[in-house]
């Protein structure tokens, strides 16, 4: 009995031990929430001589180069107006139908929004009555050149047919520009057809079926979204900055790795009183339809004394949790390296080059190819561990 108890005793003992945690262990540390989700992202990683070879990995010394201070201004992407149309109610009336929806695609003469007036209908039905004049006055034009040739009536009976007809033809042509402008041209039922008058893209719809509204009253706006503009209002300082024709280049949030760029069509001829800001207008060409209006702009702008800086490809800047950053290499001396990433700001760009501002300094070692395979390595890193 004594040696059961005794060997209990040690199994107990083993047991206990084996489930505790050094002092110092992560665990401990952390209470064993290491792996979890949300956790900080790997600082750093290693990459063997193979891989380095595998993720095509190549590094160099940082250079100086000349370079353009860069001021940052704020600016927004606007629908192109001289492509844009805002259409409205021509009358009051009763919304019937709508066609379309925001985003959808239109050619011009696309019926957009169908509405249904008194006043289109009494518009139609003095084209018709016009129009019955006119046939009726020109008869009696043709009659009474008849009865003049054949000297049965006198020339004022003739000279006055003549009049009646061009009158009658004068309030027929008044009768449809009224019917036309209103919309109402070739409805007898007083509806009106709404038509795009160019091919685009819906931007916004506020016509509601069975609405009642009044004369002018929004209802569809259609902009032709391959040519968009890029609104800036500059400070007064940067004003001698901008020319017309010149290149406005620019972020936006949505894509944060990719700079756009826009032709300066328009500058303000004087300054904003209240705000002391200049007015520029870019035109940006959008074919492939990422940008859409409303996104806000971060617009560089380069000007000022010449300065130094380091160059790097803009291919060694990745986007990592949302900073820009560069990977430093440290070479292990048998092909492999240790890598970290390294904050940086950015100048401007040129020639596949982009300028760092801060976060670097002349040869610092750093990952000029395969940059993006370090940082898939560094989020795998961050992977969490759903091991049980």
């Amino acid at each position: 009995m004594r040696a059961r108890a005794w060997l209990s005793l040690l199994v107990v003992t083993a047991c206990s031990r084996g489930g505790d945690k050094p002092a110092d262990s992560p665990a401990a540390d952390t209470g064993e929430m290491g792996d979890m989700p949300g956790m900080d992202m790997p600082t750093d990683v290693m990459f063997t001589a193979a891989q380095v070879t595998h993720g095509g990995v190549h590094w160099e010394s940082v250079g100086l180069g000349t370079v353009a201070p860069t001021a940052s201004v704020p600016g927004q992407v606007i629908p192109n107006e001289d492509r844009t149309a805002r259409l409205g109610a021509t009358v009051p009336g009763r919304v019937v139908a709508v066609h379309v929806r925001p985003g959808d695609r239109v050619r011009a003469g696309h019926i957009l929004v169908t509405l249904q007036s008194p006043e289109a209908g009494m518009a139609q039905s003095d084209v018709d009555k016009a129009r019955a004049q006119a046939s009726y006055a020109r008869s009696a034009r043709e009659r009474a050149e008849r009865l003049l040739a054949l000297k049965a009536i006198p020339q004022q009976d003739y000279d006055r047919a003549i009049a009646d007809d061009e009158l009658a033809s004068a309030e027929l042509r008044r009768a449809k520009s009224v019917a036309e402008q209103i919309g109402a041209a070739a409805s007898a039922t007083g509806e009106i057809a709404i038509r795009s008058p160019l091919n685009g893209v819906v931007l916004a719809r506020t016509a509601v079926p069975g609405a009642v509204i009044e004369a002018g009253a929004p209802l569809v706006v259609v902009t032709d979204p391959s040519t968009l503009w890029l609104s800036v209002d500059a400070p007064e300082k940067l004003a001698s900055l901008f020319r017309a024709g010149g290149r406005l280049r620019f972020t936006v949030p949505a894509y944060p790795a990719d700079t756009f760029s826009a032709r300066i069509e328009a500058v303000g001829a004087g300054l904003d009183p209240s705000t002391r800001t200049l007015a520029v207008r870019g035109v940006i060409s959008s074919r492939d339809g990422r940008l859409k209006p409303e996104m806000l702009a971060n617009v560089a702008v380069e000007g000022g004394t010449v300065a130094t800086a380091p160059l790097v490809p803009e291919d060694a800047v990745q986007l990592l949790d949302g900073q820009s950053v560069v990977f430093i290499a440290h070479p292990d001396g048998t092909g492999g390296a240790h890598f970290e990433p390294q904050n940086v700001q950015l100048g401007s760009r040129s020639g596949g080059r982009v300028a760092v501002t801060q976060g670097l300094a002349a040869g610092d070692v750093v990952v000029t190819r395969g940059a993006l395979a370090i940082k898939a390595q560094i989020k795998k890193g961050a992977m969490p561990d759903m091991e049980m």
